[in-house]
């Protein structure tokens, strides 16, 4: 026979309250319903949806990329040309000293960027029908990529580089057509600029919207 429990070898309530937590599966009181963190306390590696979002971005940017080889064409195709003189003695001068030929070349370059943006946006936008910040990071890097493209394209395939050669060439008092420049560098951004604003204004007009939550019931029935 065995001697009954005394109330002080009877487990107290407290005691298994304190235990409690311990027995069972760990939690983090930091991270409670975190989707992405493990039990080891470290952060799991990076969601399906958003390995998609990244592999939907690279494909932006190297489709953006390979279209500034149009830029570049229709850059070279449309921009003035700046017309100039050989005067003998390696002597070069402007045909037209009061004509903005020289700053023509950067707006069109601008204006052109701002198109082909404003283009690649919306072909985005309606192609993959939702907006992230993963697809606005992919146009603009792609279209600086793109930009920088077309201006060494345009300025390999237009005129030669080598003015005094040229001038020689073609002969004294005879104009011809100088090098193509892009002076404003900053042009190299319009493309870029301009596809985000546009597909951001998309985004907001007709993308995707998270559905509205119910309203509270009030408990009040109709009379």
């Amino acid at each position: 026979m065995t001697a009954p429990l005394t109330p002080q070898d009877q487990p107290s309530p407290h005691d298994e309250s304190a235990e409690a937590p311990h027995s069972g599966q760990p939690h983090h009181p930091e991270h409670p319903e975190h989707p992405e963190y493990t039990e080891q306390g470290e952060y799991s590696e990076p969601g399906p949806e958003l390995r998609a979002e990244l592999v939907q971005a690279s494909l932006v940017a190297i489709a953006v990329a390979v279209s500034g080889v149009l830029l570049g064409l229709l850059w070279l195709w449309l921009a003035p040309r700046v017309p100039l003189i050989w005067a003998g003695d390696n002597a070069v001068y402007l045909k037209n000293s009061e004509a903005e030929d020289a700053i023509g070349a950067d707006g069109m370059f601008a204006l052109l960027g701002l198109a082909f943006g404003a283009v690649s946006a919306v072909v985005v936008f309606l192609f993959f029908r939702h907006g992230g910040i993963a697809l606005v990071i992919g146009l603009a890097v792609g279209g600086v990529i793109a930009s920088v493209i077309a201006w060494r394209l345009g300025v390999w395939l237009g005129p030669s580089a080598d003015i005094a050669a040229h001038a020689k060439e073609v002969g004294k008092g005879v104009a011809f057509d100088g090098p193509l420049k892009l002076r404003a560098k900053g042009a190299l951004l319009a493309w870029s600029v301009a596809a985000m604003v546009v597909h951001l204004a998309l985004t907001g007009l007709f993308g995707p919207r998270d559905p509205e939550p119910p309203l509270p019931d009030s408990g009040l029935t109709p009379a």
